[in-house]
């Protein structure tokens, strides 16, 4: 009998009274979306046309690359060996720093708003800029070489572990942070034994993830010339040697497979 008197999608009854349901905001989503892409589409120059008519250029280049130079194999095991150390590097010292970064950025283990604030915003500037633009300006700091690399790959660690570390912290339980500092144990100490524990696996992941994703952005640092095989990509596709770029594609892509394996089992064992 209700259900007749009732409007339908206008009122709706709950716990035994009337109330007026939400109008759907669906619609005005959709529209939202609709005008940004062909606002994109106009800013950006998007032909469609363009795309459907050169699309099967990119399968060109793909053919040079097949098969790869073999003969350019014994030349990529340095720049390899170079950009691997220096993901792993960037990315210890990065996932090391993070963690007192993280500690200053923690509401609830850190009482000081400005301290707060200013590690947050610091970590934010570092996360906004680009890991190329972070090279490039450690290759005018610190000359050309692995050593840039390294340093851009430290500051994008930080920021990124550092970002997902201290919202770890807000979610941890504060039972036994509370209980340390209750019988004389300082903060710093009780975050120690009470907090961090908690977080170490989920920290230690993290890193482990952020070492994988260091690895692909570290090929493409010797664009700016921060070392490592992303010197030789640049070469070989300034000169359009595309045979010798797939090889190079082809043992990154070995190496990343075997990182990515070896990261995604030792993750497994920390969740």
């Amino acid at each position: 009998m209700l259900d007749k008197v009732l409007p339908p999608k206008k009122l709706a009854l709950k716990n035994g009274k009337i109330v007026c349901e939400k109008r759907s905001r669906t619609p005005f989503i959709f529209i939202l979306l609709v005008i940004a892409v062909l606002v994109s589409i106009e800013f950006t120059n998007f032909k469609f046309q363009v795309l459907v008519e050169r699309w099967q250029e990119f399968f060109v280049i793909v053919g040079q690359m097949i098969p790869p130079n073999w003969e350019y194999f014994p030349s990529l095991w340095k720049p390899l060996m170079d950009t691997i150390k220096m993901s792993l590097l960037g990315s210890l010292l990065g996932s090391l720093a993070a963690i007192p970064a993280a500690y200053f950025a923690s509401t609830n283990v850190v009482k000081s708003k400005t301290v707060i604030t200013t590690m947050r915003v610091f970590l934010s500037l570092l996360r906004t800029m680009p890991t190329l633009v972070s090279a490039l300006i450690a290759t005018f700091i610190f000359g050309l070489g692995t050593l840039a690399g390294t340093v851009a790959i430290f500051l994008f660690t930080l920021a990124y572990v550092g970002k997902l570390l201290y919202e770890q912290i807000e979610n941890a339980s504060m039972d036994a942070f509370e209980a340390m500092e209750s019988i004389g144990m300082t903060r710093y100490q009780a975050f120690r034994y009470a907090i961090f524990p908690q977080v170490l696996p989920n920290y230690l992941s993290t890193s482990l993830f952020c070492f994988e994703g260091n690895v692909r952005y570290a090929a493409i640092l010797g664009y700016v010339g921060a070392g490592g095989i992303g010197l030789l990509l640049n070469e070989g596709l300034g000169w359009r040697d595309y045979a010798s770029v797939g090889m190079v594609l082809f043992m990154l892509a070995i190496t990343v497979f075997l990182i990515e394996t070896v990261s995604e089992h030792f993750r497994k064992k920390l969740i």
